[in-house]
């Protein structure tokens, strides 16, 4: 089978790995553009070493993008992280149409950040889906779906490289199977069952103290490590990645105590021991020894933002 392997990043290399492993007939490997002045991307740089032809056209809305995915004379494209908008008629240039990964349970969490928002909401369980991409924002028929637990104190590294990465590798293979054995599986979603939400980004990610410990805790996992969910105090952006949820009273944002532990910070309800910070762009220390440096005393008020 003539396959096509459409993805970026460490996902999509992950995926043609599997693919070369097996021994399958990878024709081409397309990717994102590689940005001036930043390093290669790494599918793209496994394929090249692997000897593969790859393409990284800057958009597929053209009359030559879709040409260059028929030239491939492919049975199946596998998208593997794919942020570019990719239209029908390229989608379909392949035998039996083009499959996507996507890292929640669609139609819920539909959207760029569907792995943060869960954790973010206090969900206990996620999961991942392949289903064949229409031109709504992950809106198309399912494939294949695969569930997974959310720890009550895993964060999104957690969920994404030790569930969701690892799982969706192996669905994308599962599905490859399926097609080769001529099984095509295409149930609709119920969209009005589902969510979409944009992305958690450092708007989004900044903590509200009004909220129970449970709630900002929740929000603080969903943005470790990335975007990093953050508070304003004494002028300064402050990230919390490892942190607990710990008893406290006081009013909300107010620094409670500050110990070797960390610094405990007030909550509408409840307090949050936060374990290790990131100040402004500086590197990730101990909540301690940022406070140390900082002069941060008790009583001290982490206030919002406007963003």
């Amino acid at each position: 089978m003539r396959i096509v392997v459409h993805g970026q990043q460490a996902f999509g290399k992950a995926v043609l790995e599997k693919l070369l492993e097996r021994g399958e007939n990878v024709v081409a490997v397309c990717c994102a553009p590689t940005k001036e002045g930043r390093p290669e991307d790494p599918l793209a740089e496994l394929a090249r070493e692997k000897g593969l032809p790859v393409h990284q056209p800057a958009s597929w809305k053209t009359p030559e993008a879709l040409e260059l995915m028929k030239s491939f004379d492919a049975d199946v494209c596998m998208m593997a992280y794919v942020l570019l908008f990719v239209p029908e008629a390229v989608r379909d240039a392949p035998r039996f149409g083009t499959f996507q990964y996507h890292p929640s349970l669609c139609p819920a969490h539909r959207g760029p950040s569907s792995i943060n928002w869960p954790i973010a909401m206090g969900a206990t369980r996620t999961g991942l889906s392949i289903f064949w991409p229409d031109d709504g924002l992950d809106e198309g028929p399912i494939f294949l779906q695969k569930t997974c637990e959310i720890g009550p104190d895993e964060t999104l590294g957690d969920v994404y490289f030790k569930k969701l990465f690892p799982m969706g590798v192996e669905a994308m293979i599962e599905c490859l199977d399926l097609v080769k054995a001529g099984v095509i599986i295409k149930h609709t979603q119920d969209l009005e069952a589902g969510s979409y939400e944009s992305w958690f980004n450092k708007k989004a990610a900044q903590l509200d103290w009004s909220k129970s410990n449970s709630e900002v805790y929740n929000w603080i996992r969903a943005g470790n490590p990335q975007p990093g969910s953050w508070t304003n105090i004494n002028g300064v952006k402050l990230s919390i990645f490892d942190a607990a949820k710990t008893a406290g009273d006081g009013k909300p944002g107010e620094v409670l105590a500050i110990t070797d532990e960390g610094i405990t910070i007030a909550a509408g309800e409840g307090a949050v021991l936060a374990k290790r910070v990131r100040p402004d762009k500086d590197a990730k220390v101990t909540g301690k020894e940022w406070a140390d440096a900082a002069g941060l005393k008790v009583g001290d008020v982490c206030v919002r933002e406007d963003v």
